[in-house]
């Protein structure tokens, strides 16, 4: 049995792929999200979900690494990994563009990587999704920011753990779904996150848990658990949530703000997850900022799905803002750097803050 706790209509599909020219975004592909929790189980997950419409490629970029601060959230894993991965031969599962695969590597790690959009030149990067068809195994797995694009993730996990010969340990790390409900921040929902995770879900799925907590400000849950004792879930204890029904009031603020204030400029701080749906749901709503940034050249100069927003560097938006411009930062863990990168000249709305709510 299930019940539904959220739903949303003709989201991107892949919320972190841009696009060479305004009408190919805007004719990107979008689907529904219907975000339900099973009884049996106790897992939210969108029910819509339909994985065969997924296909990541050199233009999907979700690369953060660009930050100080999240190299920074990178450094406080590695301290995680330090603890109980040191002298390890390990597996990056989903290593993305390399960035935390090649930290390992610089600090000795023995690693090798697998993930079909990966672009580098590591000959121990495997491009190609995971499959036990691949026939390899180590003594740790890292699987980060994975696990929310799985449709059956208890099963693909189970997969790990046989294809590592039934023993090993993993280190988790996904989103967390607390944060989520806590911050209202119905822009973190995507289509290509099919799970939404709670630290209490992952310690369930494990008999042996080494360590578990939260990063990232509380954005981000991890855990730590031996394979040999992955376990079906059992929900008898689990009690069913539900979404504030405020959720997602905080939209028609921002509105108002751009509707109200447009003369003096308005900007999205986050070209990724959040800032594609962010500006999306502006736009449907009837307004639209005059500037969506990012730092990662990547994305500089293309365009954002459906929405068909163009995305800036942060140097040709700060020369086409006017001071006191509103800027919306879509991840409050960057408010300061951003403040200091544009010398603290607009006006700055952190919008998963408790003070935006």
């Amino acid at each position: 049995m299930k019940h539904e706790l959220y739903r949303a209509t003709d989201l991107p599909v892949l919320q972190n792929r841009t696009f060479a020219d305004a009408a190919s975004a805007r004719a990107s592909a979008g689907a529904d999200m219907r975000l339900v929790q099973d009884s049996r189980t106790g897992l939210v997950f969108n029910d819509a979900f339909d994985a065969d419409k997924l296909s990541y490629d050199s233009d999907y970029q979700n690369e953060q690494a660009h930050s100080g601060q999240f190299q920074r959230h990178l450094d406080d894993v590695e301290a995680v990994v330090a603890r109980h991965f040191s002298g390890c031969s390990l597996i990056e599962v989903g290593c993305g563009k390399g960035w935390f695969l090649e930290l390992l590597r610089e600090r000795g790690y023995a690693v090798t990587g697998i993930d079909p959009a990966y672009e580098g030149a590591n000959q121990d990067v495997i491009k190609a999704p995971f499959t036990a068809e691949l026939d390899l195994r180590a003594e740790a797995i890292v699987l980060r920011h994975v696990l929310e694009h799985i449709e059956d993730p208890m099963s693909f996990l189970g997969e790990i753990a046989k294809a590592n010969g039934g023993s090993g340990l993993i280190y988790i790390e996904v989103p967390c779904l607390d944060w989520i409900i806590e911050h209202k921040a119905w822009f973190d929902l995507f289509y290509e996150h099919v799970n939404y995770f709670r630290l209490a879900d992952l310690k369930r799925a494990f008999g042996r848990v080494l360590e578990a907590g939260r990063l990232f400000g509380g954005q981000y849950l991890y855990i730590v658990a031996d394979l040999a004792s992955l376990r079906e879930l059992d929900a008898s204890s689990v009690e069913p949530l539900r979404l504030p029904d405020d959720f997602s009031a905080s939209l028609a603020r921002a509105v108002d703000i751009v509707r109200r204030d447009g003369e003096r400029g308005s900007a999205i701080w986050g070209a990724s997850s959040k800032g594609v749906i962010y500006s999306l749901f502006l736009q449907r709503a009837g307004v639209a900022v005059d500037q969506v940034v990012d730092i990662n050249p990547a994305k500089q100069g293309r365009y954002l799905p459906l929405s068909g927003a163009r995305v800036s560097s942060p140097q040709e938006a700060m020369a086409a803002l006017p001071d006191g411009a509103h800027l919306f930062v879509m991840n409050s863990n960057y408010l300061e750097e951003i403040r200091r990168m544009t010398d603290g000249r607009f006006v700055y709305h952190a919008v998963d803050s408790a003070a935006f709510q």
